[in-house]
């Protein structure tokens, strides 16, 4: 009796198993909303682009034209620097030993000097002229000529070494702020070009931004066009920008965004921008999203150009 009816309830049952998932499959899950909105262009007709925080100096990485290592360190992160303040000094050593016998040859040099001249003074005073010939005191002269043209070099061969000396100690050449430092006494820095355990120094006194804009949109940047820079994370946080410049080449996208209609050879026209940050809560290096307003130009269906949607898809690194 049981087995009569044990099938078909199996398939009721599997049945409403089946209707069941099918209802589930199809209900609409819940969106969530972002915790951070994106900011919003408050102008009608715009091109986005992300922006980078400078020092309006520029990001100067500090090098050394001599190679050595580091014995003293004048200044730490966030330090203030004038023109010809001092940043950190190169074991000079060697040249301080090299200074001491060119130092100790030019007093040499100064004696025999005063003895030349002592000589031909004397010699040049005699009442008799006949004492002493012509020849004589010719050589006398000459030999005060002579010394006095040593003296002259062996000055020039101090002034050079102190010359050197003073290249291994790094002073600032312009005023400004320490953004960066990773260099520590102890530590062999080389000469020459700039490498990532330098120090960086800027004027943050007054930022800029260095908007990248992509190359599909640059001809639709107006020189002196109003733009606005958006904190990240808060986009209640924004500043109006003064236009300063378009850099006039084209650079090659840094960092791509990853959609699919993206080419690998996409490049940025950077524009720059200056803006007062102290009244927001921002700092250099730091990207900021940055809408800047266009001309509406109206395409042949009448409507306006699409724009980028949102700053973030142009990051740059």
């Amino acid at each position: 009796m049981m087995r009569k009816y044990l099938l078909p309830i199996l398939s009721l049952l599997g049945l409403l198993l089946a209707i069941t998932m099918v209802l589930i499959g199809n209900r609409q899950s819940s969106t969530s909303r972002p915790a951070v909105q994106s900011p919003k262009s408050p102008f009608a007709a715009y091109v986005a682009g992300a922006g980078i925080v400078e020092a309006s100096t520029g990001n100067i990485v500090v090098g050394t034209p001599v190679s050595g290592v580091v014995v003293e360190l004048y200044v730490h992160e966030g330090s203030q620097v004038e023109v010809g303040d001092k940043l950190f000094k190169i074991d000079d050593r060697e040249q301080q030993a090299q200074l001491i016998p060119a130092v100790a040859k030019i007093s040499e040099i100064t004696a025999r000097l005063a003895q030349a001249k002592s000589q031909f003074e004397l010699a040049n005073s005699l009442s008799d002229k006949r004492a002493i010939s012509v020849e004589e005191l010719n050589n006398r002269r000459f030999a005060v000529k002579l010394a006095e043209a040593e003296l002259v070099s062996a000055q020039a061969q101090v002034k050079q070494i102190q010359m050197d000396i003073e290249r291994y100690t790094v002073r600032s050449l312009v005023r400004g702020r320490i953004l960066q430092n990773k260099i520590r006494i102890g530590a062999f820095i080389q000469g020459g070009a700039p490498s990532d355990s330098s120090m960086l120094l800027g004027n943050d006194d007054r930022l800029f931004v260095r908007a990248d804009i992509d190359e599909n949109d640059a001809w639709r940047i107006q020189p002196g066009a109003r733009a606005v820079a958006f904190v990240r994370g808060n986009p209640t946080l924004h500043t109006t920008l003064k236009f300063e410049r378009v850099d006039p080449y084209v650079l090659p996208k840094t960092s791509l965004t990853g959609d699919n209609t993206e080419r690998v050879d996409t490049r940025a026209l950077q524009v720059i921008y200056s803006f007062d940050h102290t009244t927001l809560p921002i700092y250099v290096g730091q990207q900021v999203d940055v809408f800047i307003e266009t001309k509406a130009n109206k395409s042949s269906n009448g409507t306006h150009p699409q724009s980028t949607p949102t700053a973030s898809s142009m990051k740059i690194s």
